[in-house]
Order: C-alpha cells, then sequence, then structure tokens
C-alpha cells in the first residue's frame, strides 16, 4: 500500500508501527511501516521485566506499536523501544495507523476507477483533507455523507471528487444517530402485564419508517426504549411517536406511564 509520510526519517519520541522481520539473541529487527525503514528493537527495551525469550514478548510477523528513542540518518541507525509505550497510547497509535490505511484503500480505490496513479489522486487530496478535518478519514467520511460538493470546495478536480464520493458511499458505513429514554407503565387490572404488553407492541409499531425502535425491560415498571435513525431528526421524531403512542395505549387500556429521555 502507499506509504504517506511528512518526513524521510522518524523523530526521537514519536510513536511508530513496526512490523517484527527477524529475532535475534539481542533483541529483533522491525520494518517501520509508515517510513519503510529497518530499525532494531534491543533485548532492554523490551520489557521492564527480564526477558528470557524474546518470543514470549514479539514474534515475526507481528504489528507493534514502538516508540523512537534513537535516530542516526548518517547510520542509517533507528533504536526503539517497546517497554516505553502505555497500553494506552499502543491503542491510540493503532487506530490512528487503522485509520490511515483506510483512507488510503479508499483513495486507491477511486484512482484504480479513475484510471490514474494513486499518488496523483492523494498529492491532489490527502493533505487538504488533513487540515481540514483532522484526519483524511474523516473527511472521507464527511465526502460519503454530504457527496462531492465537499471535495470541489476544497479544490479536488470534479471527475476525482466524484470518484472519491462514489467509493465512499459505498464503503463507509453512514453515520447513525441513536436516541434513548425511559418509559414507566404500569396497570391495576387483573390481566395487566399483558395490557403493557400490548401497549408496548403498538408502540414499536408506531416508529416511522427509516427508524428502528427497540423496547426492553430493565425492571417492571421501567422499559428503555432505543430509536436509530439515519440523522438526529428523524431519531428524535421516532423516539417521540414511540413514547407518546406507548402513554396514549397505556391510558386507553386503563393504565398509566411517564417518559424521561436520556441524555446522551
Amino acid at each position: 500500500m502507499h506509504v504517506i509520510r511528512e518526513r524521510e526519517w522518524p523523530r526521537r519520541g514519536e510513536l511508530v508501527v513496526a512490523t517484527v522481520d527477524r529475532i535475534v539473541d539481542y533483541g529483533a529487527y522491525v520494518i517501520l511501516d509508515e517510513y519503510d525503514k529497518e530499525g532494531l528493537l534491543h533485548i532492554s527495551e523490551i520489557s521492564s521485566r527480564w526477558v528470557r525469550n524474546i518470543r514470549d514478548f514479539v514474534r515475526e510477523g507481528q504489528k507493534v506499536v514502538l516508540r523512537v528513542i534513537r535516530v542516526d540518518p548518517r547510520k542509517g541507525h533507528i533504536d526503539l523501544s517497546l517497554r516505553r509505550v502505555s497500553e494506552h497510547e499502543r491503542r491510540k497509535k493503532f487506530l490512528k495507523w487503522k485509520r490511515k490505511r483506510r483512507a488510503l484503500s479508499l483513495l486507491s480505490s477511486a484512482a484504480s476507477r479513475l484510471g490514474m496513479p494513486v499518488e496523483d489522486v492523494i498529492k491532489a487530496t490527502w493533505w487538504i483533507l488533513e487540515e481540514e478535518f483532522g484526519d483524511a478519514l474523516a473527511g472521507l467520511e464527511e465526502v460519503a455523507e454530504v457527496g462531492p460538493e465537499v471535495l470541489i470546495k476544497l479544490g479536488v478536480p470534479e471527475d476525482m471528487a466524484k470518484a472519491i464520493a462514489q467509493v465512499a458511499s459505498e464503503r463507509i458505513r453512514k453515520k447513525e444517530a441513536k436516541l434513548s429514554g425511559i418509559l414507566e407503565l404500569t396497570c391495576t387490572a387483573p390481566d395487566g402485564i399483558e395490557r403493557i404488553k400490548k401497549a408496548l407492541l403498538g408502540a414499536k409499531e408506531a416508529c416511522p419508517e427509516g427508524a428502528k425502535a427497540r423496547i426492553y425491560t430493565i425492571g417492571a415498571p421501567r422499559y428503555r426504549v432505543e430509536v436509530v435513525a439515519g440523522d438526529y431528526k428523524l431519531a428524535d421524531k421516532a423516539l417521540s411517536a414511540v413514547a407518546e403512542t406507548a402513554l396514549r395505549l397505556i391510558q386507553e387500556l386503563g393504565g398509566e406511564g411517564s417518559f424521561e429521555r436520556e441524555k446522551h
């Protein structure tokens, strides 16, 4: 996959994703995925604990997040550390790396459809997406939601913008809005439970098209209502419809109820 980088060499202190290439007695040699360069993870930098067997911590082919502790471009040396990376840093770096790869994959697909070198598409879009949205995938998610106009306004050629938007809309799951609230329904009639079930079933059926509703008990007489829709406006409408129907039906069936939205 094409590599995007601002610099030829990583900086001291930087977190990098690397693939373990080979293990030796004194450590492991890795390939820095984002720089396509080799680095050394010395055995003393693998763990704060005593390392008897290096393969208990890393193995060939494994993806790891490492911290750069020394860089010598003249000698071509990069020294790395695993023990100086916290679990939080590891997860955060992997997420950022995966999002970057996802964005590159989408742009590569768009380049194929255009019959253009992927480098040309990346050059025309990557850095403006990074600057405008914080990361390229966030920009492509916006393109999937809104359309090619997002890119065109940023100066991307129209044919390229349309191809990218088409790929993004096909491969990026659209954002969903999720709202919820708590219903309290009671009925003192002998068949009160059945009447409450009837009210809840009718409420669920009142959910408008384009939205989905789920109602489940969290301990009678309290029931959680969850609705999911393509946007907040529809989700808000759906939650109101479901709750209002439940309250109306339980009153008609001789019971009473209340509803409170949950904050998100």
